[in-house]
């Protein structure tokens, strides 16, 4: 490997704080001796993954501005006329070409996402794709989070270009999905032509889709190894040597592990984890994110062979480039040390990226135009000042609270019959996802607002079974953060309660604080910190689905569960409207809550 200085293309180094993670990643050993094989095609691949809606710009540390489509798509442009145009550089092949390639989440639910909705164009998200070129894309679990139906529409909106290559979901009992596959939009192969290469494509998603989105019917084999070498050897028996496996499993750790189980596969994109891999002299966007390792990280496959694996972080603010050589044999024998790296997405400085004209008038411009205007849109009225101020909804009942844990539910129950599932009657809110840590006065409440209290991505879902003893351990676990004075202090954990009321005692032992535990139609589950006798054997309970998978550690793991096509935004912002009328009620949502928990001595 070249231990040269890098030559800097198009960006000079930005001004960033790292920190080196603790990773071990091996070299990659693919220097080309004297005698060794000859050169014969080398490869620029241009990569993204996890652009995630972030449709405009953001600002960094530093104040600089960084990412956007409009910037992403040109400098994407920009680095495919280099890899084609600029002079052969050492150790390259005569014969040159590009390919480039998405790992998935090409969109997320939120503010950008809903700007397309009665837009009268096409999909912003699908413009913007479009414009940035992709030969192919796997599918992410963000993809599905709108249900299949969503994603259809969306695919049918990106240009006909891309291959969207899924070797381990099934789409035969959806048939909107199903559609796409019969018109080719979505593929389980996918040879892309190149200068006469032929370059086979396999394309894998995370077994755990089912607990992370909205998938409607749509199946998934958690076969990832076997079904990655089968299709390999399909490819090698039809000719095609040169691989790429475009994945998205969450995790960069877990393309590493997979990594060993292969066979044929010469590079993998991965998508999901949002890991930055960077050398110690490259340039970062200056957002305070943790530098995971070098790019790329190297493997070694089942055969013995080095596999680099590389991915970015996303949001618009890398373009990745990865340029390997290959020999008459399809083996890769160098790795352009120079050249390769994740390329930040910036707008200042000797280097900045100008956006792209069209896909700023088209994309950019429209979307900022309706994200302000969330600000002047008014859902609600609020009769009462709603309490979100960080350590109250953290530490003790608030209004804001109830009115966030009943949207849960009554989205669960609009959504109940259309998915086959008992209708929740209790939920649960974990005061960390409520976010706007502020109070809204009495008076409007905007579209807006609805955002900057719930921002995340977090989707409605609902244990229709939830044993009766699992929910009093969410109930307790609600109120189990640490305790001064016998004063619970705040803590993400904490949960606003919807459908029942009981009291605790932050002296006792955690595990042993709820003290009475009662639902809303009269039912008591706990009396005198007992499992009442009466209590039914099991609930239908209505969550988020960060809090399902574990998340603030509240004890949910092999609880069976359905998400539902309705983020908790959307949930609350579907309450105020629909089911209170567009109207906060003091009597409904008095100020400090209405005694849904009580703190005893």
């Amino acid at each position: 490997m070249s231990t040269k200085p890098r030559r800097r293309v198009l960006l000079a180094a930005a001004t960033a704080t790292l920190t080196v993670a603790a990773c071990t990643v091996p070299s990659l050993a693919m220097a080309v001796p004297p005698s060794g094989p000859k050169a014969d095609f080398t490869l620029t691949v241009l990569h993204g993954n996890d652009m995630e809606s972030a449709l405009l710009p953001i600002t960094g540390t530093d104040g600089g501005s960084y990412g956007g489509a409009a910037r992403f798509a040109e400098l994407f442009q920009q680095l495919e006329q280099y890899a084609w145009e600029a002079d052969r550089a050492p150790g390259q092949a005569g014969k040159r070409g590009v390919i480039t390639i998405s790992a998935g989440d090409n969109f997320l639910p939120g503010p950008n996402l809903s700007a397309s909705e009665d837009s009268g164009v096409a999909n912003y998200d699908a413009q913007a794709f479009s414009a940035v070129g992709f030969d192919a894309s796997a599918l992410g679990n963000h993809d599905f989070d709108l249900g299949p139906d969503y994603l259809a529409d969306w695919l049918g909106d990106v240009s006909s270009d891309t291959a969207f290559v899924s070797n381990n979901l099934g789409f035969e009992a959806e048939p909107q999905l199903l559609a796409r596959v019969e018109d080719g939009t979505i593929v389980t192969s996918h040879v892309e032509k190149v200068k006469g290469e032929r370059i086979g494509i396999i394309g894998l998603t995370t077994p755990d889709l089912p607990q992370l989105t909205s998938l409607g019917d749509v199946t998934v084999d958690p076969a990832l190894a076997e079904i990655a070498n089968a299709q390999a050897a399909a490819y090698a028996e039809a000719g095609v040597d040169k691989v790429i496996l475009v994945s998205h499993l969450q995790d960069i750790d877990n393309e590493r592990a997979l990594a060993g189980e292969l066979t044929g596969i010469d590079i993998i994109i991965a998508g999901g984890g949002g890991e930055v891999l960077a050398d110690a002299d490259d340039p970062i966007v200056p957002t305070g994110a943790t530098r995971y390792g070098d790019y790329p990280v190297v493997e070694t496959d089942a055969d013995g062979e080095e596999v680099p694996i590389v991915t970015t972080t996303g949001l618009y603010q890398y373009v990745g480039r990865l340029v390997v050589t290959f020999d008459r044999e399809g083996e890769i024998i160098s790795f352009d040390e120079e050249l390769s790296r994740a390329i930040p997405v910036a707008a200042q400085g000797p280097d900045a990226v100008d956006p792209d004209p069209t896909v700023l008038a088209n994309v950019e411009q429209p979307v900022a135009a309706y994200v302000a205007g969330l600000a002047e849109t008014v859902i609600a009225q609020t009769a009462v000042p709603l309490d979100g101020i960080r350590n109250n909804v953290r530490s003790r009942e608030t209004n804001l609270g109830d009115l966030v844990a009943d949207s849960l539910v009554y989205a669960g129950q609009l959504a109940a019959l259309d998915v086959g599932i008992t209708a929740p009657i209790v939920g649960l809110q974990n005061g960390g996802g409520i976010r706007n840590a502020s109070v809204i006065p009495a008076g409007d409440i905007t579209l807006l607002d609805t955002y900057t209290v719930l921002p995340f991505p977090n989707f409605v879902a609902v244990a229709p079974d939830l044993p009766i003893a699992t929910f009093v351990a969410v109930v307790e676990h609600g109120v189990s953060g640490a305790v001064s004075g016998d004063v619970l202090q705040p803590d993400g954990r904490f949960g606003q309660a919807a459908g029942y009321s009981f009291t605790y005692d932050a002296s006792r032992p955690v595990g042993d604080r709820v003290v009475d535990l009662v639902l809303d139609d009269g039912t008591v589950i706990v009396a005198g910190g007992v499992l009442a006798a009466t209590a039914p054997a099991t609930i239908s309970f209505a969550t988020n689905d960060f809090t399902f998978r574990g998340g603030d550690g509240y004890p949910l793991a092999g609880v069976s569960f359905v998400v539902l096509p309705y983020t908790y935004q959307e949930a609350f912002e579907t309450h105020l409207i629909d089911g209170l009328g567009g109207v906060v009620t003091a009597a409904d949502y008095p100020v400090g809550g209405e005694g849904r928990i009580v703190e005893v001595d």
